[in-house]
């Protein structure tokens, strides 16, 4: 039997409809055979943004027919935008405890995003028993501190999975990626957390303890650009998501990353992506309503004995 997914978006992000708009969501999913979560995910087309998943009871199945495999506790798989998402409670398994993040990741995080073992476009990663409690007591830090309440909750679960995708990273026996320099990633996040702001370079070295033209020797070489280009580069990563997933107005959300004349703002805007703000903001909408009318759910048949 499938189910659709309804039209009309729902809260619960274990059920079907969760429109998923957000930078992160974070959650636990606790399926046991039977029960009211034991079906399988089908999104043929994928989700905009990545999906951490990680087992840590019972075992899941991902895809099937020959591309068909097991998860069990202490595998962590990374969903990228667009990649079919198809899986559920491995049949031969009573139940599927998995923690999971939905999220849209900052853009200097590319690296730490490239795991080396990969099937289908899922990336694959299993840890060492020593190293399965840490890893699920992050998971879930990010999910408290995320649904806490706090200011600047998001920010502070954002930070959190950072650290975890750092962890991943550095535990991954077959990578070879740079570890950027500490100071490098918070010269980076505090020019996210100060978007709007003409922040110049002496404000950002002084911030982490560096001569101004060490930090931007050390910024170009570790990001590959200057700073200012990288910040340009924030700005409109940032009103494009904001384009995609809020009504605001344009000239707002121009202010809202830094810059107070509209028309300066859509002349930066179509000269990095190829098309106004507008026309970026209704093409969204046009592939957003094909996709939403494309993904589906599927709920297995109960077993019968």
């Amino acid at each position: 039997m499938y189910h659709r997914e309804n039209a009309v978006a729902q809260q619960n992000p274990l059920l079907p409809g969760y429109p998923f708009g957000a930078w992160l969501v974070a959650g636990l999913t606790p399926i046991a055979a039977g029960g009211p979560l034991d079906f399988f995910i089908d999104r043929p087309l994928g989700m905009k943004g990545y999906i951490l998943n990680y087992t840590i009871k019972g075992k899941g199945r991902v895809f099937d027919g020959e591309a068909a495999f097991d998860c069990e506790p202490g595998d962590m798989l990374l969903f990228q935008p667009k990649t079919a998402h198809y899986y559920g409670r491995s049949p031969d398994s009573p139940c599927w405890f998995h923690r999971w993040v939905y999220f849209r990741p900052r853009a200097y995080w590319n690296d730490w995003l490239q795991w080396q073992d990969e099937a289908e476009g899922v990336k694959r990663l299993r840890l060492p028993e020593a190293l399965r409690g840490e890893f699920d007591r992050l998971f879930a830090s990010i999910e408290q501190t995320h649904n806490s309440g706090r200011r600047f909750a998001e920010e502070l679960a954002m930070n959190l999975l950072e650290r975890l995708l750092l962890r991943a990273v550095e535990e991954d026996p077959r990578s070879h990626h740079q570890i950027r320099d500490p100071r490098v990633i918070e010269a980076c996040q505090y020019v996210t957390n100060h978007l709007a702001a003409e922040v110049k370079i002496e404000d950002v070295a002084r911030h982490v303890c560096l001569s101004p033209s060490r930090l931007a020797h050390l910024f170009r070489e570790q990001m590959g650009v200057n700073l200012l280009r990288w910040r340009e580069d924030q700005r409109v990563i940032r009103a494009k998501l904001l384009l995609q997933t809020t009504q605001e107005p344009i000239a707002s959300i121009g202010r809202e990353v830094g810059y107070d004349d509209q028309l300066y703002f859509s002349r930066v805007f179509r000269k990095r992506v190829g098309v106004s703000p507008s026309d970026f903001r209704r093409r969204s909408l046009d592939a957003h309503d094909i996709l939403a009318s494309q993904e589906s759910w599927e709920m297995p048949h109960s077993a019968i004995s």
